[in-house]
């Protein structure tokens, strides 16, 4: 799956944005932020973003951790990274950035206080080994942070579904001239697991003392934060 991902995402990123940002109605920078809250990062913090894509959670933290903090941002698709450093650089935020698989990262144990993903644990090919190897580079006390969709349910479920699945693809596939991908997002949202689903992963990963689901808009998306043991 992930030759497949990173084709896919490889073909978008030059819309990426724009198309996130129309079809979010930017309610994805709300769902960032609170990330970054529930993450507990402060200033002179050193934070890992895995699936960082164009660097928009990374520069969200490096604002928390301030010029004395450190932050990083991976994502195995090379495309998808390259307009992250003069998004960075517009802002005036100094975030590094590298091609890294966040199944198998090059940093050394205890190396970060955060680490976090956004949108990015269900395109990796195997979850529970991306939540230890994620687990392994944070010091123990720190917490490892994920934003993922989930499955919402009632009336509000049922609009989002027809949401995800009919005007989704239809707008993605407009702005980006890939329909395929825009179909395959909302599908691979609504089979990951969520909420206890996801907290039942993070278990079996067996490297975290603690382990949260924090719902937002109805269920829509998930905080999950976990303390390193």
């Amino acid at each position: 799956m992930s030759t497949e991902v990173r084709q896919m995402f490889s073909s978008i990123a030059t819309r990426y944005d724009v198309t996130n940002e129309v079809l979010s109605f930017g309610i994805h920078r709300l769902w960032r932020r609170a990330a970054v809250r529930l993450s507990g990062a402060r200033e002179g913090n050193a934070v890992l973003d895995c699936a960082t894509g164009t660097g928009d959670l990374a520069l969200a933290f490096k604002r928390t951790v301030g010029a004395s903090g450190r932050v990083m941002g991976t994502d195995f698709c090379k495309e998808m990274l390259d307009n992250a450093p003069a998004k960075a650089a517009r802002e005036g935020l100094q975030v590094e950035f590298q091609v890294a698989d966040a199944m198998a990262l090059p940093f050394a144990d205890n190396t970060f206080d955060v680490a976090s993903i956004a949108f990015g644990i269900r395109n990796v090919d195997d979850p529970v080994k991306c939540l230890k190897e994620m687990a392994r580079v944070v010091r123990p006390g720190g917490r490892v942070v994920v934003l993922e969709f989930g499955q919402p349910t009632g009336l509000f479920g049922g609009l989002f579904r027809l949401y995800s699945k009919v005007i989704m693809p239809a707008i993605g596939g407009l702005l980006t001239g890939n329909r395929a991908a825009y179909e395959y997002l909302p599908r691979t949202s609504a089979a990951f697991p969520a909420g206890e689903k996801f907290l039942s992963l993070m278990e079996q990963a067996d490297s975290y003392k603690e382990r949260l689901a924090h719902p937002m808009m109805f269920g829509t998306s998930y905080v999950y934060v976990g303390t390193v043991r």
